[in-house]
């Protein structure tokens, strides 16, 4: 039962973090994340947040920018999330997409030549 409270809580997370960056942050470098999932330890004291970027900053200058930004987050995340503590929020860059789309390149050149 545990389990699907972690779940939810992780999903929560996930939707109120995309509505705070897209609604209520001011900076522009936030705006250009989408938030890939989180995972939530089992004590809800840490969540690991993967995200994305269309950005051109290298993966490490974008995780740098986006912790910065993690208490401000964190706060925001308070009001609106109805739990008694609020994970600290710790953002990694997620390249599974992009490991997803060189295997899919890959595949195409084997299947032209």
């Amino acid at each position: 039962m545990a389990n699907h409270k972690i779940e939810r809580i992780s999903s929560d997370i996930l939707k109120y973090l995309s509505n705070i960056i897209m609604l209520e942050s001011r900076d522009e470098l936030l705006k250009t994340i989408t938030l890939t999932a989180v995972e939530t330890s089992k004590d809800l004291s840490y969540a690991k947040v993967y995200f994305t970027s269309i950005s051109d900053l290298p993966h490490e200058t974008l995780e740098k920018e986006v912790n910065e930004a993690s208490s401000f987050l964190r706060g925001e995340l308070a009001k609106v999330l109805e739990v008694r503590n609020i994970p600290e929020l710790h953002f990694i860059y997620d390249t599974s997409i992009e490991y997803a789309s060189n295997i899919e390149n890959i595949i195409k050149k084997i299947h032209q030549d």
